[in-house]
């Protein structure tokens, strides 16, 4: 009987799951014509699972000193192209802004926690009529 051969974990490191949904990241691109008023645009740059963390009171009490309505945070794996200030869709098109991205140690696969704050303007998602506030 062969023996069973598991996975090598560096460590005591912990398995992460990404197992809560799906989550799109967009970057805003400017599309206007050189020399024109700029024209963000969303462009499409990532298709992540996630898991979702837990959004702790002082990640939420910081946040609101800064005026930032931070409403999620999302563990992804690490690798994707993803920076601060690009847009995140949901699954279920709620559309957010990520405001912070931090390393995650301890934990395989690499991860990054993704902070989600709420956008005021709809780039990426149409509102219930179909157009879109930006």
């Amino acid at each position: 009987m062969q023996k069973r051969k598991t996975p090598f974990r560096p460590g005591n490191e912990i398995s992460q799951a990404f197992n809560d949904g799906v989550v799109t990241v967009y970057r805003l691109e400017d599309t206007a014509k050189p020399g024109y008023m700029p024209k963000p645009t969303p462009q499409k740059s990532a298709v992540l699972r996630y898991a979702e963390q837990r959004l702790g009171l002082t990640r939420y009490y910081a946040a609101k000193q800064n005026n930032v309505d931070v409403e999620r945070v999302l563990r992804v794996p690490r690798g994707a192209p993803i920076a601060a200030q690009d847009l995140a869709v949901t699954e279920d098109g709620q559309e957010y802004r990520i405001d912070l991205i931090q390393t995650v140690d301890g934990v395989s696969p690499p991860s990054l926690d993704m902070t989600l704050a709420k956008v005021s303007q709809r780039r990426v998602t149409p509102l219930p009529g179909g157009e879109v506030d930006g």
